[in-house]
């Protein structure tokens, strides 16, 4: 039996608009506290059940495929869209910064307080994907240790025999379900947690107000996201003869959560249970492409990153080559791909690229009060292009198997025929 997500999307939505957008302009440094405790909550509630939803629905859903055959074959097909999506995000964002020319501009540096990062090498993040036990991923949130174990467990159930891939398909299909219903009581929460967000937005823009000296970069980063959102994937689905209007009303409920709680992996419960039962998408793919898009289809992220880096890099007196600019959209593009799909995920990986390269990070300080938009912005573009990805798949899946009938029942046919 499919679980059901009910989403109230007009009216809970409106009213949740309406009453974050109010609090948020009366500045009252009580609602401010109370916006700030409900948003973390709610964010906390989904980080809760966000990872075990990645390693069982991956694990469910490939338990019960009839071979190792089939999770190459969807895994693929995920992994060949994703990094083509990526590549063109990242593309669009290096043709805008040229045209543009953020840097063309002097910025006064304000100084701001900047999050620490993890400045470990990058081949060291990719390393921990290899956790040294099974708890160690779910309690550092290592999203592609997690992904690694789930992948690990799908292909040993694959191996076993019958009875006992019957045994724990159903065992792991009934934590699934178990965890689904969790996160069903969360959802629930979500109108209140939309007016605390917008709240939270409306105060951090107040306190952020001044934009002209990075009104080049802001548009830069912007107009490259809607290019991907409003251009790109639309024109993959129409390629794929699938509507992205359609595609885009189905998934309406996820995305507006990806804009407002800024975590794509906050966003997957939902965008899962959209695409099931407003898209049709079957369960199968669903289950499969949406954890493993959320850890490695981050269009928003590595735009983000392409322009930041170039940006911050420049006004601290670094020349980059054409062959170089051109270098950094496939440097991008593999940042992006394991990038956790948590809140700053995307800054946190600038400032280590920068740190790395030994670029003063002032300016990257002064972007900081304006990243809560960025991070709003590219994480619905990050789900959105999920939704694509995994909408593409199921229909290509969809007519492979159709063929495959046909061409099961053209020899009978024929048979019958003469």
């Amino acid at each position: 039996m499919p679980l059901k997500i009910n989403y109230n999307g007009n009216s809970g939505f409106a009213v949740a608009v309406f009453a974050g957008l109010l609090a948020g302009y009366m500045n009252l440094p009580w609602i401010d506290q109370g916006a700030s405790i409900i948003s973390e909550v709610f964010i906390n509630l989904l980080k809760l059940v966000s990872l075990p939803i990645i390693f069982l629905s991956i694990v469910a859903t490939a338990s019960g495929m009839k071979s190792a055959q089939d999770i190459r074959l969807m895994g693929l097909k995920v992994l060949k869209y994703t990094l083509l999506t990526t590549i063109f995000a990242a593309t669009v964002a290096l043709i805008l910064f040229v045209l543009i020319d953020p840097t063309s501009s002097q910025i006064t540096v304000q100084f701001t307080e900047i999050p620490k990062a993890n400045q470990t090498g990058y081949l060291t993040y990719l390393l921990q994907a290899i956790p040294s036990n099974i708890v160690q991923p779910f309690s550092e949130n290592n999203v592609i240790g997690v992904l690694f174990l789930a992948m690990l467990f799908s292909f040993a159930i694959l191996s076993l025999p019958n009875d006992k891939r019957e045994l724990l398909h159903a065992f792991f299909s009934a934590l699934y379900a178990a965890i689904m219903k969790i996160t069903t009581w969360i959802v629930w929460l979500m109108p209140f947690a939309i007016c605390a967000f917008l709240t939270l937005f409306v105060r951090d823009m107040r306190a952020g107000l001044e934009i002209k000296s990075l009104a080049l970069y802001l548009s830069c980063v912007v107009i490259a996201n809607l290019v991907q959102a409003f251009l790109v994937l639309p024109l993959f689905l129409k390629l794929k003869k699938i509507s992205p209007f359609q595609t885009a009303k189905a998934m309406l409920p996820a995305l507006s959560l990806a804009f407002f709680s800024k975590s794509s992996s906050a966003t997957l419960p939902l965008a899962m249970q959209c695409a099931e039962d407003r898209l049709k998408i079957s369960r199968q793919v669903a289950r499969f492409s949406f954890p493993l898009c959320t850890t490695i289809n981050m269009n928003g992220c590595a735009a983000f990153i392409l322009i930041t880096v170039l940006f911050v890099s420049m006004h601290a007196g670094v020349v980059f080559s054409p062959v170089e600019m051109i270098a950094w959209i496939f440097i991008a593009t593999i940042a992006a791909v394991g990038n956790a799909g948590v809140p700053m995920g995307c800054y946190f990986l600038a400032s280590a690229f920068l740190a790395t390269m030994n670029v003063p990070l002032n300016v990257l300080g002064v972007i900081l009060p304006f990243y809560t938009l960025i991070d709003m912005l590219e994480t619905a573009i990050n789900v959105w292009s999920d939704s694509c990805v995994t909408t593409v798949v199921h229909h290509e899946i969809k007519e492979k198997m159709a063929a495959a009938k046909n061409a099961r029942e053209a020899p009978v046919a024929n048979l019958v025929q003469s």
